[in-house]
């Protein structure tokens, strides 16, 4: 069994069938991304779960050339989908969402990494629904980011008031006019405690609905809904996906301040993963030794 501090993958390596997909190739000393110096070792293991969907279903070629709308922000863990599925053949539309969110930066990160791609990236823009969705950092300006690793009660302040099911909803409808078979988020496991639509129990729901909306049937898939954020990491490293060009911080700024918890989350899945961080930080962040020796907490 695969275990990351101390949490178990849910899939054992010696269950996956070698697929021969593109899909997932080894880690190799010839990558062209680098581990991080304190990780650098010959053991680094390949994260087989990677291999299964959500479902822990091996992954087939039946999905090479699905027309799917990815939910698309611009983010780490979005970006990392949108690479991973067009590795695996899908024909891809990503949709961004601007709904007035304080990051709104995210959608010009997203609109440039699609162009280089040549994959549709349409914006939808809901920015006057933002004072419907008062109340989380995120939307109403007068509440603060918080800092630092997230704690039940900071993590809730960044809760956008029902965002996926609009989100959803959205994409749903767009994927039913251009006949698409699918729709895609990147929800995962870190996201599960405290954030209640990306919970497996929310997205069986959203994916019931879906199939009921309409006459033609589109797919809800969750790719990632049971890996860690390590784990997204570690494949976006797989598939030398630029991560400097992806935005994560919720402040909005020039640079990532390197203090909220979405930027503390960042870079304590870089640091897990073994992978190198190329993420330019403000100069008031604190260094990633000083976050390891606090078990990422600012102090």
């Amino acid at each position: 069994m695969i275990v990351e501090q101390g949490i178990s993958a849910s899939i054992s390596p010696q269950l996956i069938e070698p697929t021969p997909l593109r899909l997932h190739r080894p880690l190799n000393p010839a990558s062209q991304f680098r581990l991080a110096p304190h990780l650098q070792t010959n053991n680094l293991r390949t994260p087989f779960a990677l291999l299964r969907n959500s479902q822990g279903i091996a992954v087939t070629a039946n999905t090479e050339f699905m027309k799917t709308v990815l939910i698309y922000s611009g983010g780490l863990d979005s970006t990392v989908l949108l690479y991973h599925l067009r590795a695996a053949g899908h024909d891809l539309h990503a949709l961004s969402v601007d709904y007035g969110q304080r990051h709104r930066c995210e959608l010009k990160r997203a609109a440039s990494i699609c162009a280089k791609l040549g994959i549709p990236n349409p914006v939808a823009d809901l920015s006057s629904i933002q004072p419907l969705l008062a109340g989380s950092s995120l939307t109403s300006p007068e509440i603060e980011v918080a800092e630092g690793h997230y704690t039940e009660e900071s993590m809730k302040s960044t809760v956008v008031p029902n965002r996926n099911m609009i989100l959803l909803s959205v994409a749903t409808g767009h994927a039913l006019s251009i006949g698409a078979e699918q729709v895609a988020y990147a929800a995962h496991s870190g996201d599960h405690a405290i954030y209640p639509d990306c919970r497996n129990e929310f997205a069986d729901a959203m994916a019931t609905a879906i199939e009921l909306c309409d006459w033609n049937q589109v797919e809800l898939i969750r790719p990632f809904v049971d890996w860690t954020k390590a784990d997204i990491v570690r494949r976006g490293a797989e598939l030398n996906l630029p991560f400097i060009e992806t935005w994560s911080c919720y402040k909005g700024g020039d640079l990532h301040c390197g203090r909220c918890g979405t930027c503390i989350e960042r870079r304590e899945a870089f640091d897990l993963a073994g992978v190198e961080d190329p993420t330019e930080y403000a100069k008031d962040a604190p260094a990633v030794d000083q976050l390891r020796a606090n078990e990422w907490h600012l102090s």
